[in-house]
């Protein structure tokens, strides 16, 4: 009880610190294209379970759905920026953590990029590389379809790739649960983590 009340602490410190605008993440600007991604039911119970938690740095901000992260069908959500989208969808300067804190050991997901035409998610893994790594497949890639809407009144078209299921790529899960110090087989290989709803957004003027 006492260990999951200091992960719910720590959890709350994050979220304040990451989260100051919560849900409206993207409504500073009408033209501001964002990716939405909430992990998997029981990815953040069975994580908190083992003592970690996921929260965002950078341009991104995250919270929490659900009655808690605990919780069997409890969500953590992300809103990421998109910086620039010329090689992919990338979210320069925004990191997703997975924070250890039995350990205090992390692990960050640098400088997403999401390449919809490889059906990849690659970052940068530092205790890995300084070059970015395949992290996440898009296992339903060849069902998405994008979704154009247009809203003159702004002067914005958006187009959104909605439900992408983002699983770990081969290796990967391992790779985490080394980083974080869980023991060997904690995240099952090739798993669903989460799944995504990219919006591209331009401007008509």
């Amino acid at each position: 009880m006492q260990r999951r009340s200091l992960i719910t602490f720590v959890l709350s410190l994050v979220l304040v610190a990451t989260s100051s605008l919560g849900a409206q993440a993207d409504s500073a600007s009408p033209a501001q294209s964002m990716t939405h991604m909430k992990t998997a039911p029981a990815i953040s119970s069975q994580l908190e379970s083992l003592g970690v938690v996921l929260y965002a740095q950078g341009g991104a901000t995250a919270g929490v759905m659900g009655e808690s992260i605990s919780d069997a069908k409890g969500q953590v959500v992300f809103h990421i920026p998109i910086t620039a989208n010329k090689n992919g969808v990338q979210h320069a300067g925004s990191n997703i953590v997975l924070f250890n804190t039995l350990n205090n050991r992390q692990l960050q997901l640098r400088n997403p990029v999401i390449d919809l035409k490889k059906g990849t998610v690659s970052a940068i893994i530092p205790q890995l590389d300084e070059k970015p790594t395949t992290v996440l497949t898009i296992s339903n890639l060849n069902g998405l379809k994008a979704k154009v809407s247009t809203d003159r009144s702004v002067g914005v078209r958006s187009r959104t790739f909605a439900g992408a299921n983002l699983n770990f790529a081969p290796g990967v899960a391992a790779v985490v649960s080394s980083a974080i110090g869980l023991a060997e087989g904690s995240l099952p290989e090739g798993a669903l983590f989460a799944s995504a709803d990219v919006t591209l957004k331009k401007s008509l003027r």
